[in-house]
């Protein structure tokens, strides 16, 4: 029993670990360019994005670019207003892939991001790096409970990714313009991706948190970074934008 609980715990790291990964590289510096990482770090960030989630940056990029193009409307790859809450909430995955093997929305949306050799060698292969991260975990846990933890953070990643979208477009506070919605309770599991609609008024802010109150996770990392001169940040002070659509893409 006490195997097992060891393992929950360490797939439910792993997806906070993902979470984090998401949130400061590829949506904050890769998508929005709201800050510069070191090479040293960008190393790090691909390698641990390549085997905890599998992603290929810059279609991830190009998905997210494509939402804030269209949030809410026809052309969206996931909003609930369109698809419907559940579609979205449970089905995310499909969504997303969808979108994301559309080559001419990658070559629109991240023309910026390339690929290099080492997403051709390595990092395109998304089947690889997730063995390669499910192999570690059964190396150090025993293959059963490093199974275990491998669906445990596979499930959990992926529902709260949805949820991110389902649920931070449909319930919680708009205190901005939008249908975009804040909801702390969610930002504190997603490293604070759920501070949603502060992200559509302002998308090219490193920190997601604009009020009183308000906690956003991933900043803390970042902030601990800046202080390293690992990352440099784009503004110093959030840029709120008013209306959607190409004013949000203009703004990326």
């Amino acid at each position: 029993m006490l195997r097992i609980f060891i393992a929950v715990l360490v797939g439910l790291a792993i997806c906070e670990l993902g979470n984090l990964l998401t949130t400061v590289y590829l949506h904050r510096a890769l998508a929005h360019r709201a800050l510069k990482v070191t090479p040293w770090l960008t190393a790090v960030f691909r390698a641990l994005i390549w085997i905890t989630t599998g992603i290929r940056p810059r279609q991830w990029v190009a998905v997210h670019r494509k939402h804030h193009a269209y949030t809410d409307e026809p052309g969206d790859p996931h909003s609930p207003v369109i698809s419907g809450f559940w579609k979205v909430q449970l089905a995310n995955p499909y969504l997303y892939r969808k979108v994301a093997k559309d080559d001419e929305v990658v070559a629109r949306f991240a023309r910026d991001l390339p690929a290099d050799r080492w997403d051709r060698v390595l990092f395109d292969h998304a089947v690889v790096g997730l063995g390669i991260g499910t192999g570690l975990l059964c190396i150090v846990l025993g293959w059963q409970m490093g199974l275990l933890a491998a669906g445990v953070h596979a499930v959990v990643y992926l529902l709260l990714s949805g949820s991110v979208n389902a649920i931070g477009h449909r319930f919680g506070k708009r205190p901005h313009p939008g249908l975009a919605t804040n909801n702390q309770w969610l930002a504190w599991l997603v490293a604070g991706e759920g501070l949603h609609n502060n992200h559509h008024a302002a998308p090219t802010s490193a920190r997601l948190n604009l009020a009183r109150g308000e906690i956003d996770p991933g900043w803390w990392f970042i902030r601990m970074a800046r202080r390293f001169g690992w990352v440099s940040i784009r503004h110093d002070e959030p840029r709120l934008i008013t209306g959607g659509g190409a004013r949000e893409r203009a703004a990326a």
